[in-house]
């Protein structure tokens, strides 16, 4: 196995040399290139890298999958290259002006909304933990804390808290990735979720008026589309006064003008707007999933890591994403999605069972890890799945059979996912214990399926 430096030095050369390098960063698992001359690297070339898992071309990056060790081989990559460092889950490259088309436009608005959600996963992920205490623990699943304890109000609160108050998180976010000031951000969502406005909001029959225009009273707490749109208008409002304000009077105007500003804009319209889109995408999404019905659950399971490596999956998730903050539960799409990997698991078990070579059970045993444990998926599909092929067949076969047995039963995912391990399973906590069970159940299938049909299928240990 090559070392982090040699893995570095050979994607390197491969990809033109540091001249051909515009700016490098990385993600979890991949290394992200934007580079001046992307005709210069070979994909299938790059591929053969010892190291290299797979190769993906996006959004104008040429993408080199890794694996959990991209954090070493991008400190060796920037040292041979003299390139700046970024931080990981920084996206915000610059990148070629593209032209616009209906496909870069919808694809500008998902990275926008990825690269303002994605610096909130920490937060999603502690969250979604501490309400997993209650809903767990509490009754109608083992009814060990009672609802008067401190212990269950002291997790119901904490974990409440994460969520109840992502506006100001993607105030900051939102703010960070669009290229306004952060602290701006911040202010603007506190003031949206400010106690004040939320009486108003659930006062009967109130009205109200911000500077003399109507306002619609909604209550954002929990939402992410009226700040997302938010932060987005605010970083033109206030590279414009940056502009045309001079510099000396710049420090005071610029940010009080901007908020000035945003504060017709956010109560008046973007947040009205955003708070409609988010009722909208649940209607969008409930009304697939009763029209698709159990097939179409099965299929979104069967179906999932395909989407994944395609990059065709943001479109579904982000709804669902948007969905179960608003609506605080997903029937379809996360609900779905969440099997997949444990049908993974059952592939990679089986992998492991019908290996023949030490190399090829240690490889399979080290996505295993990386996949049950640490959540980190992209080694198994890459590294295993899609580079045998047969093993995709035995993931969509066992997806399909857990899928269909969860669609019938219509289990719920009511939280977000407190990690993207095994630990994907509590976030069907927080319903009906049936709800729970048969997401063991249908787990289960998808588990044992996927195992028996990766070892029923087989697969050529020695294919590229």
């Amino acid at each position: 196995m090559a070392t982090n430096k040699q893995i570095a030095e050979n994607v390197l050369k491969a990809v033109g040399g540091k001249e051909n390098v515009q700016q490098v960063t990385h993600c979890m698992t991949r290394l992200r290139f934007t580079l001046k001359d992307d005709t210069i690297p070979d994909k299938e070339e790059v591929k053969k890298i010892s190291g290299v898992m797979s190769v993906v071309v996006s959004g104008g990056q040429f993408q080199v999958v890794i694996g959990q060790n991209v954090p070493k081989v991008y400190d060796e990559l920037c040292a041979l290259g003299n390139f700046e460092k970024k931080p990981g889950i920084d996206e915000d490259l610059d990148k070629p002006k593209e032209k616009l088309t209906v496909k870069s436009f919808f694809g500008n608005i998902l990275n926008g909304v990825s690269g303002c959600m994605t610096p909130l996963i920490p937060l999603l992920l502690v969250a979604g933990l501490l309400k997993m205490v209650p809903a767990l623990f509490g009754q109608g699943v083992l009814n060990i804390l009672s609802p008067d304890s401190d212990l269950y109000t002291l997790f119901t609160f904490l974990g409440d808290a994460g969520f109840y108050f992502l506006p100001i998180a993607i105030g900051y976010t939102g703010a960070k990735k669009f290229g306004a000031t952060p602290i701006l951000g911040i202010l603007l969502g506190s003031m949206l979720i400010h106690p004040t406005f939320v009486a108003l909001a659930g006062a009967e029959g109130a009205s109200f008026t911000v500077f003399g225009i109507p306002c619609a009273l909604h209550n954002y707490s929990s939402t992410i589309v009226p700040m997302l749109l938010a932060t987005w208008a605010m970083s033109y409002i206030e590279r414009f006064f940056k502009k045309y304000i001079p510099d000396f009077l710049s420090t005071v105007f610029t940010p009080l003008l901007t908020i000035l500003v945003m504060i017709p804009l956010t109560f008046c319209f973007f947040g009205p707007v955003g708070y409609w889109i988010g009722d909208l995408v649940g209607a969008l999404l409930n009304g697939l999933h009763d029209v698709a019905g159990p097939i179409g659950f099965a299929l979104v399971t069967a179906l999932w890591s395909l989407l994944l490596a395609c990059g065709m999956h943001l479109v579904l998730i982000t709804m669902a994403f948007v969905n179960i903050m608003e609506s605080g539960s997903d029937n379809f799409v996360l609900a779905a999605s969440g099997l997949t990997a444990f049908a993974t698991y059952g592939v990679l078990l089986g992998g492991f069972i019908k290996a023949k070579k030490k190399e090829t059970k240690a490889e399979i045993g080290t996505y295993f890890i990386a996949n049950f444990l640490g959540g980190v998926g992209e080694p198994a599909l890459y590294g295993f799945i899609l580079k045998y092929k047969k093993p995709l067949l035995a993931q969509i076969i066992g997806g399909f059979a857990g899928g269909l047995v969860g669609g019938i039963a219509g289990v719920t995912v009511y939280q977000l996912a407190p990690a993207m391990n095994f630990l994907n399973f509590l976030g069907y906590v927080g319903g009906s214990v049936n709800n729970v069970v048969w997401a063991a159940i249908a787990a289960a299938v998808a588990l044992i399926v996927g195992c028996v049909a990766t070892i029923l299928i087989g697969f050529d240990e020695d294919a590229d």
